[in-house]
């Protein structure tokens, strides 16, 4: 798939009541179609063919459409348009004021700073960007044999760690979960960096404890992370947060334990090679369980 642009405020205030028109109805008839065709948006909108046209012209140049005649001509919303989309509704209702700049971006997320109340962050969930059927493959919240395009399974992906958010904040050190609007999360700015990033810490052996108490307080709360590492445990001088939730599974699944155990092994290897302190994988996922 194309690299898109990062998303721009002034395209977004370049958008006309039609262009949105056309955004909108894009999207709701990808749940029929993986590309729309032309007649069919034209209908939907109540738009001429020829102004149909013009208008998705419009949207191609701005990065927030895509045109394809294989398997045959159509049109398709694209990440920049969902996100458009998303901004909008969280400005109509109050949430957002400001789009700030890119501040992070993953295989599966980009975030950006905002500003609402206060300063937020607004992640917006991009799975399958690069590759959809690993992702299928490898997510228990994607339905199986159901048409879920990539950029639905990205509302899902939001879904899912807007949930696990709101399960744990404040009792374990989360990023505060503000809103959600399809794909996109609205949620406390966290400052610092990753722990990977970080400069060497002052004191390791409480940095550790103070994350396994997390991974613990969170499993009290049915939540075990699924992805944890020392790439998504933000240090903010002595505060640590972890992010990075859409892949959570509960205590109940099948594989939990696995899970569990690979995220806590991933902190105690880092901990250990980088810093010299070593844990028993085997004592440390007993005290969380037990």
């Amino acid at each position: 798939m194309m690299e898109e642009m990062p998303l721009s405020a002034d395209v977004i205030r370049s958008l006309q009541p039609y262009d949105l028109r056309v955004l909108l109805a894009l999207e709701r008839l990808m749940h029929r179609f993986e590309w729309v065709p032309v007649e069919d948006l034209a209908g939907a909108t109540r738009l001429s063919l020829k102004e149909a046209e013009y208008r998705l012209g419009r949207l191609i140049e701005r990065d927030l459409v895509r045109f394809d005649a294989v398997p045959y001509r159509g049109y398709a919303l694209i990440f920049n348009g969902l996100d458009t989309l998303a901004l909008r509704a969280l400005t109509r209702r109050g949430t957002l004021r400001a789009l700030g700049s890119l501040i992070g971006e993953g295989k599966e997320a980009l975030v950006y700073e905002g500003l609402g109340v206060a300063p937020v962050a607004i992640k917006f969930h991009h799975v399958g960007q690069r590759s959809f059927q690993s992702v299928r493959l490898n997510r228990d919240y994607i339905p199986e044999r159901t048409h879920c395009p990539w950029i639905f399974a990205s509302r899902l992906s939001a879904e899912a760690e807007f949930e696990a958010l709101s399960r744990l904040y404040p009792r374990v050190p989360v990023p505060e979960p503000i809103a959600m609007e399809r794909h996109a999360i609205v949620m406390e700015l966290i400052g610092g960096t990753t722990l990977n990033r970080a400069a060497d810490l002052d004191h390791p052996p409480v940095v550790l404890d103070d994350i396994l108490n997390a991974v613990q307080e969170a499993y009290r709360q049915g939540v075990i992370h699924n992805d944890l590492s020392e790439f998504n445990v933000m240090i903010d001088g002595d505060r640590i947060v972890l992010i990075d939730w859409p892949q959570w599974v509960g205590p109940d699944h099948p594989n939990a334990r696995a899970c569990l155990e690979r995220d806590i092994n991933n902190i105690l290897t880092f901990f250990s090679r980088k810093y010299r302190v070593n844990r028993s994988l085997k004592q440390v996922v007993e005290s969380v369980v037990g």
